[in-house]
């Protein structure tokens, strides 16, 4: 049953503190095939200065009530009223504690939302966040309601010898029929949202870690049944993890078990609940056969973050789901800073802001547009979104660049000592940091309440030994219509000189203050001078990308192209490089030139990144990769013909590939003979990288399937071999070689669920004209089932957001298929339909053709009587 539209909206304006208290909740559960009995016994009280008379109101969703007592006597039917979303109980006690005991009956097998408590493959398991608890039994499912909880399992022994909740374990034996119980006792209080049960046949990986204070913890990772020997190295980023964060952060761990579950059927990545993280499998499960490096680097990041979330977000929670951004764009910033140490800060950073730029910043300019904080929402799912993650994480990162290392740790700490145990908001958050450093935030904190992506224009002049930097920044009022005010903006810069070293120069005049490498933009417009220059620097300006805003900097092309070779911050040489590269796409793309007139000095620029030896090579890779189809779309900006950017960008490929064959070549060989056994190491990857990204050239070049065909023959490990499918599938699409490697793909890798989710989507994104049918043949193979998110975004998520060339076809053909597929996944899954739905953010930037039939689609999918509330809050909002 899926909740349907009630057109409710929740408003930040109205919140209000909770009129009663939950100080203790014990659970008991009873598993059984087909139903699963749940009593909850919660000790209460009322709020000070309630009135005596206010009914207590409990939310629910889809639950079927069987007992309701106070204090241990019956509650009588006069005095509630139970629906199956709501239970109002009115003459409870008019103060002092009182105990209510609640007691529903759910289904979890038939649960295919994914939400509250299901079952999938024999594993009983919940997902509570945002409001999934509510589904489970009748409660106070709101952030700021925090208590204790006490949990007792009950199940048939053979069908779930594993019992496990949040906490810590206590006694646990055996019942009569061949059943058995656990206990589980958390002693932190903690929200809803985060409690956790799982029971079922599982595998273990065990291991311990020992605190900086010098507590065991025993660590554990359940996996379905023979995958327990494929998180290794989930286990080793977590203790890495555990390791990072007592000496970056001084966080220890504060239970006596660390437990991850790892499923195949989850609609998140992962759930941070207390001391019994839950992941889809997909962020645990890997082994070199199997996984690619991208699946190493993520794996090791979500680990990261759902154990660095043991302190932002459950031991410090938010008080309102409007406070999302605390908990989430915090513990992003904190796995990115992670991932950066573990691994290359330059490449982890260009990583970090290639996903903002091709995620979030769409966002922020159409119509799904919404502050980091939102004023208001209508379907708290719909936002867990780039913006509050990623643009989230970015305004920890200026903090941190405003304040400095120091002032940023001072006031992190004061943030852990003075709201530990709380739910807390973006203001309590600030002020920690404004209290440490004596700085005044009140200007900064309109980074989480004005939505849009903010222009910094920047110009420069140059006389007499003397440059000025103008500075300006502008902000549109955009879908959400919040505020347009000037900001802090902190912009990094270095003046480059002729031999690529930072020259040594202070301000010497100004209206804006500059603090180091640091320009403190805080009005709307300002001035930076720097006298007594030997010579003209190049300016790098926003380096390491230190704001989220969209940078206007009037720069002679000559300057860009040296700053291109010689920039030594390693961010600023790779933007100065892909933005030149981007911008004669876009003009390209503009005027329908096909094959670009890249000028040769920009070709060899990126030709010559690939044999540089001082550089890493996975900065390499990235240097001399094109940007994507959907960032020259975004770069276009409106009247986007797909089909234009994909012949200007393969045009572009094949100049490149002409130019560099002989460099490529010798680079790739001598990789190759430099590589040994498999080791996800960043170095490692990096190797692999590079190699795979010049394959792609070569085999450009080659105009053949002979190279990658090779090397799919010869990969050792699946990132070779995925790359080469790749290569194959997408450029050779009608050769017998294209054909022999996913057909082998297929027959290697049908067992497994993960691996053969790569194969949907490497079928799903090839740009070619036979691709629609292919998908729609894909969507009826007896592999692929709608219930399961994984595939599901595999095949639907993978066409729409990874096909620009056939989803937006010119006919509409695209839009339909996707938009039908939703309709069908929102019966089983509509927070996976919804989240898939915003595939269709963007399409008032399209030509008016594609943009009349992708409005044709919308309308037609949102005419359905009977969509989820999920699903009707993004179909509304994009089409509005």
């Amino acid at each position: 049953m899926q909740r349907t539209d009630d057109g409710q909206v929740i408003r930040l304006s109205d919140y209000r503190p909770p009129a009663f208290r939950i100080r203790h909740v014990d659970m008991r559960f009873s598993l059984n095939d087909g139903h699963t009995d749940v009593e909850t016994v919660m000790e209460m009280e009322r709020a000070p200065d309630t009135d005596a008379a206010e009914p207590l109101v409990l939310d629910g969703d889809a639950l079927t009530l069987i007992a309701l007592d106070c204090n241990g006597v019956a509650i009588g039917a006069e005095r509630f009223e139970a629906t199956p979303d709501r239970l109002t109980i009115r003459d409870l006690p008019p103060s002092g504690p009182f105990t209510l005991r609640i007691a529903t009956r759910l289904t979890p097998e038939t649960n295919t939302e994914l939400m509250g408590l299901y079952r999938s493959n024999g594993v009983w398991c919940t997902q509570c966040e945002a409001e999934g608890f509510r589904r489970i039994t009748y409660f106070l499912d709101r952030p700021d309601v925090l208590a204790t909880y006490r949990v007792r399992i009950e199940a048939d022994r053979e069908a779930a010898p594993i019992l496990l909740s949040n906490g810590n374990p206590g006694e646990h034996g055996d019942l009569d029929g061949g059943r058995h119980y656990a206990v589980w006792d958390d002693p932190h209080p903690k929200p809803s949202y985060l409690f956790a049960l799982v029971a079922g046949r599982l595998d273990v990986l065990t291991d311990t870690f020992e605190t900086q204070s010098g507590r065991d913890v025993d660590l554990a990772i359940y996996t379905e049944p023979g995958l327990a020997d494929r998180a290794a190295y989930a286990m080793d980023a977590l203790k890495r993890s555990m390791v990072w964060d007592e000496r970056r952060f001084g966080r220890e761990y504060d239970l006596d078990v660390f437990n991850i579950v790892a499923i195949s059927d989850f609609n998140m990545g992962a759930m941070e609940n207390k001391g019994l993280n839950v992941f889809n499998h997909k962020y645990v499960l890997l082994a070199p056969d199997t996984a690619t490096d991208g699946d190493y680097a993520g794996v090791e990041t979500v680990i990261a973050h759902e154990y660095f979330h043991n302190w932002t977000g459950n031991r410090i929670t938010c008080r309102d789901w409007f406070q999302l951004c605390l908990k989430e764009g915090l513990t992003v910033y904190r796995d990115q800073e992670f991932s950066a140490d573990e691994r290359s800060r330059t490449v982890k950073r260009i990583g970090s802001v290639h996903g903002l730029k091709a995620q979030q910043f769409p966002e922020d300019q159409g119509p799904l547009q919404h502050p980091v904080r939102p004023r208001q929402y209508r379907e708290i799912n719909n936002f867990y979104t780039a913006t509050v993650y990623e643009k989230g994480s970015e305004l920890v990162r200026m903090l941190a660049t405003i304040l400095g290392e120091a002032g940023f740790r001072a006031g992190m700490d004061l943030y852990f000592a003075r709201h530990d145990g709380d739910a807390a908001t973006i203001e309590d958050f600030l002020t920690c940091f404004a209290e440490a450093t004596g700085t005044d935030l009140s200007q900064f904190a309109l980074w989480y309440d004005q939505a849009g992506t903010p222009e910094l224009y920047v110009t420069e002049h140059f006389e007499a030994g003397r440059l000025t930097l103008s500075l300006r920044q502008s902000l549109a009022r955009g879908a959400a219509g919040t505020g347009i005010e000037p900001m802090h903006i902190p912009v990094r810069f270095g003046l480059v000189g002729p031999d690529g070293t930072d020259l040594a120069a202070e301000p010497t005049a100004g209206t804006a203050e500059v603090e180091g490498d640091v320009i403190h933009l805080v009005t709307a417009e300002a001035e930076v001078v720097f006298s007594e220059l030997a010579e003209r620097p190049r300016v790098s300006i926003l380096r390491d990308f230190s704001a989220p805003v969209t940078l206007r900097h009037e720069q002679a092309y000559e300057d860009r192209l040296v700053l291109a070779r010689l920039d030594p911050n390693g961010f600023g040489r790779w933007r100065a490089l892909t933005d030149l590269v981007g911008e004669a796409l876009r003009a390209a793309s503009m005027a329908g030139a096909g094959r670009p007139a890249l000028d040769p000095r920009l070709i060899e620029a990126v030709v010559a990144c690939a044999a540089e030896e001082r550089l890493e090579p996975a900065l390499r890779a990235l240097m001399i990769a094109l940007p994507g189809e959907a960032e020259i779309a975004r770069l276009v900006g409106s009247n986007v013909d797909p089909e234009a950017i994909h012949q200007a960008r393969e045009g572009a490929i094949g100049a490149v590939a002409t130019a560099g064959a002989e460099t490529f070549r010798r680079v790739r060989d001598g990789l190759e003979r430099s590589s040994g056994n498999f080791s996800p190491d960043a170095a490692s990857a990096g190797r692999r990288a590079l190699s795979n990204a010049l394959l792609m050239y070569l085999s450009a070049a080659d105009g053949t399937p002979a190279l990658a065909a090779e090397a799919f023959r010869a990969a050792d490990n699946m990132t070779d071999r995925m790359a080469a499918a790749t290569i194959l599938a997408h450029r050779f699409a009608e050769t017998p070689e294209a054909s022999e490697a996913l057909d082998r793909f297929y027959a290697d890798y049908a067992h497994d669920p993960l691996v053969l989710d790569k194969w949907f989507t490497l079928r799903a994104t090839v740009p070619s004209d036979a691709t629609l049918d292919t998908v729609r043949d894909l969507a009826a193979h007896p592999k692929f089932s709608m219930a399961n998110p994984n595939r599901a975004r595999a095949l639907i998520g993978g066409f729409a957001t990874g096909n620009p060339r056939v989803f937006h076809q010119k006919d509409g053909a695209g839009y339909r298929w996707t938009a039908e597929r939703l309709g069908e996944l929102d019966r089983l899954n509509p927070q996976t339909a919804a989240r898939l739905a915003t595939a269709f953010r963007s399409w008032r930037s399209f030509e008016p053709v594609r943009q009349e039939q992708a409005r044709a689609a919308l309308s037609a999918l949102a005419s359905r009587p009977e969509l989820s509330r999920d699903l009707r809050d993004i179909l509304d909002r994009t089409l509005s």
